[in-house]
């Protein structure tokens, strides 16, 4: 192993490639002079110290908590290759993993949850050891990627494996083209990590149990024919880059891709879409070339008057770490805007005090909060959903916490295509039935969209009548009446 580094240093890419990083400035400033109330002013009291804690990060090596990571220092666990090689991908390797720290029940009911889930097993040392494993049942990390089969619960009956129909508006593989100007480009199918609850499960990993994926291998060939495609539709305008995830594009992939957006009279707006930061951030740090690549493509777009961004996903406030503040701060340095989505999740993220961690933590690592997903229909993940009224209660809880533009809009993506909708924007809602019903006008004015709460969720008389398929037809249908209804008064 090599020598440790200090935990707070800052790997720099000043030097490399095209980009240069801005110079501090020369002149000294004046020093600020202690502050003085006027008379009969109000000064708010000195907050808690709690206040301040989304700022606070623990600098040591908690990864040494695992015994296997026990004795790897910190150059090693900052390297992005010993982080892929030694990713978890098995319910054996897991137990490797954490022998001494969890229970045996837990890893054998962590080996009947993979059985049964239609997405691979990937999850890297950085995200193993940020789980608390004193108590693996509850943590808020674990139930995101580490299925337990006494937890797991039916799918909802209106589930489909691709719920928002991104393949039927597809009209090439691995683009989906719905809104007026912009599309979604799935330049590949696979991750650093693996996500329950990913709403491509038909699509991204390796073929289960359950699921024979649809495959968007990282083909040059179907990238052309996207390219084609976008090249043709002077309507749009704005691209996300997505999978899979581009984190696990190589370097000479990111910058191919990027220019040959940015070059196409017609697109103003590119968005690199990526879980990567929050799941492996030492590969802004230690793969150079790849982040050089990325800060290259954004002075490019910058030099064409043209908006590149990167976009995350962070679902908890314990995914932050000194890593990840190092991470985003060295593309701070290169100008690299960044904007986060979240899912919100049962017991993961869906209460208050949490919300707003999360929130005021990414602002602290220059991260924009952008919006947060109710969680869609996705196979084998029915325990982490959560009702649209709890989306609605949050999104007032934490408006007003911090800025507005760090402050992120609560969205459904509705089924069936109907695309990203505020969650409190609904047409109709029956709180007793879990149906929602949307319009999206720029989509299909006509037709109306679905959001479904989680039966459990309801009272056990709607629960019964869910379980009936006649009783579900008639629910449905009369949230349908009441919504074209009370839309038409509108």
């Amino acid at each position: 192993m090599s020598e440790s580094a200090a935990p707070n240093q800052t790997l720099s890419i000043a030097t490399v490639g095209r980009i240069s990083a801005p110079q501090p400035a020369s002149d000294p400033l004046p020093e600020i002079q202690p502050f003085k109330p006027l008379p009969g002013r109000h000064v708010k009291p000195p907050v808690a110290a709690s206040a301040l804690r989304h700022s606070a990060f623990d600098e040591g090596l908690f990864w040494q908590r695992i015994p296997a990571y026990a004795e790897v220092d910190t150059a090693t666990f900052l390297d992005f290759r010993w982080q892929g090689r030694h990713s978890i991908t098995s319910p054996e390797k897991l137990l490797a993993a954490i022998q001494g720290v969890a229970p045996a029940e837990f890893v054998q009911d962590a080996a009947r949850g993979f059985g049964r889930s239609p997405m691979s097993v990937r999850v890297t040392p950085y995200l193993l050891s940020l789980i608390d494993w004193s108590d693996p049942y509850q943590d808020p990390l674990r139930r995101q990627f580490i299925p337990l089969g006494s937890q797991l619960q039916a799918d909802h009956p209106e589930l489909t494996l691709d719920s928002l129909h991104e393949q039927e508006d597809a009209p090439v593989p691995g683009l989906t083209h719905r809104y007026p100007d912009k599309a979604l480009f799935l330049a590949l199918d696979t991750c650093p990590v693996y996500c329950r609850f990913c709403t491509r499960s038909y699509a991204v990993g390796l073929d289960t149990e359950l699921v024979d994926k649809v495959h968007l291998n990282a083909d040059t060939a179907r990238w052309d024919q996207i390219l084609a495609y976008i090249a043709t539709r002077p309507e749009l305008e704005d691209i996300v880059l997505s999978g899979g995830d581009v984190y696990n594009l190589p370097a000479r992939h990111i910058r191919m891709l990027g220019e040959r957006l940015l070059h196409l009279p017609n697109i103003r707006r590119i968005r690199f879409a990526t879980k990567g930061p929050a799941v492996m951030p030492q590969k802004l740090l230690t793969d150079q070339e790849w982040t050089r690549a990325l800060c290259d493509v954004v002075a490019i777009g910058r030099q064409l008057r043209k908006d590149v961004v990167l976009h995350t996903h962070f679902n908890h406030p314990r995914e932050i770490t000194w890593i990840t503040r190092d991470a985003l701060g060295l593309l701070a340095e290169f100008g690299v805007h960044i904007r986060n989505q979240s899912v919100l999740q049962y017991r993961v993220n869906d209460n208050v005090d949490t919300c707003k961690l999360l929130v005021k933590r990414l602002g602290a690592v220059g991260v924009h909060p952008y919006y947060v997903y109710v969680h869609d229909l996705v196979k084998g993940v029915e325990d982490l959903r959560t009702t649209l009224q709890k989306a609605i209660d949050l999104e007032k809880a934490v408006r007003g916490v911090t800025a507005g533009f760090n402050t992120p809009t609560f969205v459904v993506d509705t089924l069936g295509g109907g695309g990203k909708r505020d969650a409190h924007s609904y047409d109709f809602y029956d709180r007793d039935s879990g149906i929602a019903v949307f319009s999206s006008p720029n989509v299909d004015p006509e037709k109306q969209f679905y959001f479904f709460d989680p039966i459990a969720a309801l009272q056990p008389n709607y629960q019964a009548r869910w379980a009936d398929p006649v009783e579900r037809e008639r629910m449905k249908a009369k949230a349908s009446v009441m919504a074209r209804a009370l839309r038409g008064h509108r």
